[in-house]
């Protein structure tokens, strides 16, 4: 609810509205209407699970070891969810497993793309799920109103495009992605007939 009305979401009007809030630990899913949660999924694949993702495909593929800081930073320069328009390639270094000293490896946007599959597909799915779940006629309101993205994993490149593809309806970013839930949470403490509204519900 937070981060929906930080991204600037009418949560208090009749008519649908959804959300992924894709955070470090979990992806919140929920579609939201007159100031309640029609439905809701939470996962834990998030952030920090496509970080240990390419962690871990770096690690088998070039017995490579490297931290957490280099696996974020690889998701966010050329972690992406669709094919580019323009393929990447990214310098990582690391410790190589065989030998413990440091190496270097060249990673492409296709590697990285197969390292984050199965966490997409997770958010993919439960993204579904939640549309299937959700009365006809505020799903109606989605397809006129589209889905919004928030919290830093909506940043992976094409996230938006994969979603659109997947389930024809529209996507936009929130324009403060990483701070939602912050503006959110101001604008509750600060509108205490908001508050209220959502308190009831």
């Amino acid at each position: 609810m937070a981060a929906a009305i930080g991204a600037g979401l009418a949560v208090t009007e009749p008519r649908g509205n959804m959300i992924v809030d894709i955070g470090g630990g979990t992806t919140e899913i929920a579609v939201i209407s007159f100031s309640g949660i029609v439905h809701s999924r939470s996962d834990k694949v998030a952030g920090n699970q496509m970080d240990e993702a390419i962690t871990q495909y770096i690690k088998r593929k070039y017995n490579l070891l490297i931290g957490e800081q280099t696996a974020e930073q690889i998701k966010i320069e050329i972690g992406s969810a669709y094919v580019l328009d323009s393929p990447r390639t990214m310098e990582i270094k690391g410790r190589d497993l065989m030998e413990g000293v440091p190496k270097s490896v060249i990673v492409s946007d296709e590697e990285i793309r197969e390292a984050l599959a199965e966490c997409i597909k997770i958010i993919m799915n439960s993204i579904r799920v939640v549309l299937q779940r959700t009365p006809p006629e505020i799903t109606a309101d989605i397809a006129d109103r589209g889905i919004v993205l928030a919290g830093g994993g909506a940043l992976i490149k094409n996230l938006d495009k994969r979603i659109r593809e997947e389930t024809g309806l529209p996507v936009t970013l929130a324009e403060n992605p990483l701070s939602c839930v912050v503006l959110g949470t101001g604008k509750m403490l600060s509108d205490v007939d908001l508050l209220r509204k959502i308190a009831v519900n």
